[in-house]
C-alpha cells in the first residue's frame, strides 16, 4: 500500500526544476530520513517525497506535539507556554493594529485556540479551522466554533482576516489554499503568515539538525523570497515584515536536544538561549532574517 507521495513538480510555481537540497531527519516522533528539494525557479524548498493525506496525521502523534496538547510535560513546554501568554497578547496587537475594523478573523491551523480567545476579549468575531480532533475538542471548551477544513467554510463568506502563524508550512495543497484564502478576504482585509525563516542564523548553524525543518510535518520551508513568490501567485502584496524573536530561542533549545539527546534539559536550555540570543544579534545586522518572520499581506 502507497503510503508517500512523489512531487514532480513544485508545490508553488508548477516548475520541474528542482534540486535535491539537503536529508533530514525527523527527530520529534519517528526517526525517519526525509529528502528535502529546492525549486530552481521560485526559490520554495520543500520536502520530497513526503507522507500522503491518510498518513500524515501518524507523524503528528505525540505528546511532545505541543500545539495539540494543553498539558505541560517538559521543560521546554513549559517555557514555551510561559512565553505564549505575552506572544498571543503581541499578535492580536499586531492584527488590530493592521486592520481597520474588527469584525471577523479567520485562524487557519488554530491548534488550542489561545490566540482566538485573546481575539475574543479583543472584541473578535472570531472561526476556527483545525484538522486535529483533539485540538478542536479544546476549542470547543472555549466556546470556539472550528471546522476541521476550508472546504467546510460557506460559500460567499468573507472575512477581515486571516491568520497563519505557523501552519502554511504544514498545508498539504498549496495553491488550492492560496487561492482560497484569497476569495474568503474582505477586499481591504489582512492576511498574516507567520513561518520559519531558512535563511536565519540557526538555520545555517544548526543545518540538518535545525529544528525547524520538523520533517515531515513541514512539507515546506519558506525564506522571504518564496513567501514574496507566494504572495504574488495568489494576489496579494507583502506591506510588512515583522520579527518574531522568542522562536530562535525555542528552536535553538529544540536543536541542541537534537544533537545532543543524552545531555540535560538545563544544558538544552543554556545553550539555546545563547545561540537564540546570537540569531537575533545576527539578524538585526543581515535583512532581517530572524529565525522565524511575520508577514503582513494586504490583496492586489
Amino acid at each position: 500500500m502507497k503510503t508517500t507521495e512523489r512531487l514532480n513538480k513544485c508545490p508553488l510555481c508548477k516548475s520541474g526544476l528542482f534540486l535535491n537540497h539537503l536529508k533530514v531527519k525527523d527527530n520529534a516522533i519517528s526517526k525517519e530520513e526525509f529528502l528535502i528539494c529546492k525549486c530552481s525557479k521560485c526559490t520554495l524548498t520543500f520536502t520530497n517525497p513526503r507522507p500522503d493525506q491518510t498518513n500524515i496525521g501518524k507523524y503528528y502523534i505525540s505528546e511532545e506535539y505541543i500545539s495539540h496538547k494543553d498539558k505541560s510535560n517538559n521543560l521546554i513546554n513549559v517555557i514555551y507556554k510561559l512565553v505564549r501568554n505575552f506572544t498571543i497578547k503581541k499578535k492580536v496587537s499586531i492584527l488590530n493594529h493592521y486592520t481597520s475594523q474588527k469584525r471577523k478573523v479567520l485562524d487557519i491551523g488554530a491548534g488550542t485556540g489561545y490566540f482566538l480567545a485573546e481575539a475574543i476579549k479583543q472584541d473578535w468575531k472570531v472561526l476556527a479551522i483545525e484538522p486535529n480532533q483533539e485540538a478542536r475538542q479544546q476549542l470547543s471548551k472555549k466556546n470556539i466554533k472550528a471546522f476541521e477544513s476550508l472546504s467546510d467554510i460557506k460559500k460567499g463568506k468573507k472575512f477581515t482576516a486571516i491568520t497563519l502563524f505557523h501552519v502554511l508550512e504544514h498545508i498539504n495543497e498549496l495553491r488550492k489554499t492560496g487561492k482560497t484564502i484569497n476569495k474568503l478576504l474582505e477586499d481591504n482585509g489582512t492576511l498574516l503568515i507567520a513561518v520559519p525563516n531558512l535563511d536565519s542564523w540557526d538555520s545555517n548553524h544548526y543545518q540538518e539538525n535545525w529544528a525547524a525543518w520538523d520533517v515531515p510535518r513541514h512539507l515546506y520551508h519558506f525564506n522571504q523570497k518564496s513567501i514574496y513568490n507566494f504572495a504574488e501567485e495568489f494576489g496579494f502584496h507583502i506591506i510588512d515584515t515583522l520579527a518574531m524573536p522568542f522562536d530562535s530561542y525555542y528552536v535553538s533549545i529544540l536543536s541542541e536536544k537534537h544533537i545532543n539527546p543524552g545531555q540535560s534539559s538545563l544544558i538544552h536550555l543554556i545553550k539555546g538561549l545563547i545561540k537564540g540570543w546570537k540569531s537575533n544579534k545576527w539578524a538585526k545586522k543581515n535583512n532581517n532574517n530572524y529565525s522565524s518572520l511575520l508577514f503582513i499581506l494586504k490583496k492586489k
